[in-house]
């Protein structure tokens, strides 16, 4: 049967991870892999959440399967963190999934089943795995313009323009906050321009959200999200709890159906359980049940949200640090746009050829898009990232 068999291309973040593992140089700098870190290196338990496991491990009577589409206590929870009061509960229907990437999975499977003849419409560029899953489902996908490499900014008229001419029934896929890979973010006029133009060509929306918290705080990162949301007669949003309760492993995510009537909602969440029946059945419920205790319990989610600010605040901190950095080897501004961007990544003018002179060079690791991680940053290495970008980039 496996004769012939051919294995897929490896993942271009995973390879980049193996690679820096065999690196044996002092001084290697890992900005690849998306995910936070201490200054250690370290990508923390936190601290709310080890007491809620605490408390799961001492009070939890029964691990018997929750519903297919999971808790409704943990769909309030994160409904209601995500798009607080914006659409009425009764409208939405809800399902957890295995991490975020199973809720971009199972909405694209979502519509699918609604419409076989569905096209999806991303940014250029856009997190590689959202193309990725729709050719595995063989859904058509289209890139709309929205980042200007030339000035590190959003390509406000060129994304207006091609979001004007998306079909009714098509879905434009939007990124929450912090956008992957270029942190380059919507702001409040931004997503008013986008929901009057999907309004108008009857498109819907669909919101990843994988990195709330990030970029300017809790409340502030779903504005748009929630101003798009009470603009809408529908909509769609994936939450990953990966990054902001550092439950990675433990695989927490979240699919949101905002639909027209909570009729219809009903008929939504139907399919939505049956779908999780036909992949993996229930849900995985021990991450779900942390951010549910967490976000229902004023103390920890006063330590949680504490603690997500710090983790923020040295985001930031790293960014401005390298901004800093690149101009003074640099003499020039070229690099202030990284000040604009929001989150964890931002994007650098780099070839793949460059990126893999940095690497074999200088051993600073980055995705070959030139994908950076901010939080890969520590003080010590700030200058020395910086040196490196400058001599290779020029």
């Amino acid at each position: 049967m496996f004769e012939t068999h051919k294995a897929p291309a490896a993942d271009k973040i995973l390879r980049v991870m193996k690679v820096f593992a065999d690196d044996p140089r002092e001084g290697k700098i890992d900005l690849g892999v998306g995910v936070y870190r201490t200054p250690e290196g370290l990508t923390p338990v936190m601290t709310a959440v080890k007491a809620a496991e605490r408390r799961l491990l001492e009070e939890q009577a029964t691990k018997g399967y929750v519903g297919l589409a999971g808790d409704p206590a943990f769909h309030a929870a994160l409904r209601q963190l995500t798009l607080g009061n914006s659409v009425a509960a009764d409208r939405v229907a809800g399902l957890a999934t295995p991490g975020g990437t199973g809720a971009v999975r199972q909405a694209f499977e979502l519509l699918k089943v609604q419409n076989p003849d569905v096209t999806v419409h991303t940014s250029a560029p856009t997190w590689p795995n959202h193309e990725a899953i729709l050719d595995t489902l063989n859904i058509r996908w289209q890139p709309y313009r929205y980042y200007d490499a030339a000035t590190g900014g959003l390509d406000r008229e060129g994304m207006l323009s091609d979001l004007a001419a998306v079909k009714r029934g098509d879905v434009v896929l939007l990124h929450g906050c912090c956008h992957n890979p270029t942190g380059t973010d919507l702001d409040l006029p931004d997503w008013q321009e986008i929901a009057d133009t999907l309004s108008r060509t009857g498109a819907v929306p669909m919101v990843d959200l994988a990195y709330q918290g990030f970029g300017l705080g809790l409340e502030e990162d779903v504005a748009g999200l929630r101003l798009l949301a009470a603009a809408m007669p529908e909509l769609l949003l994936t939450v990953s709890a990966s990054k902001n309760f550092g439950l990675y492993r433990d695989r927490v995510g979240l699919l949101l159906v905002v639909t027209q009537t909570p009729a219809i909602t009903l008929a939504v969440q139907g399919t939505l359980a049956w779908l999780n029946r036909q992949s993996y059945a229930f849900p995985p419920d021990h991450g779900a049940r942390v951010v549910t205790d967490i976000l229902t319990d004023p103390s920890l989610r006063a330590d949680w949200t504490d603690e997500l600010r710090e983790m923020r605040n040295r985001v930031l901190a790293m960014r401005e640090a390298l901004a800093k950095a690149l101009k003074l080897e640099t003499q020039s501004d070229r690099f202030d746009y990284l000040l604009s961007q929001k989150g964890m990544f931002s994007r650098l003018p780099a070839s793949e050829e460059q990126v893999e002179q940095l690497r074999r060079d200088h051993a600073v690791y980055m995705i070959g898009d030139g994908r950076i991680n901010m939080a890969g940053l520590v003080a010590e290495t700030v200058r020395p990232a910086a040196s490196a970008i400058a001599r290779v980039l020029g």
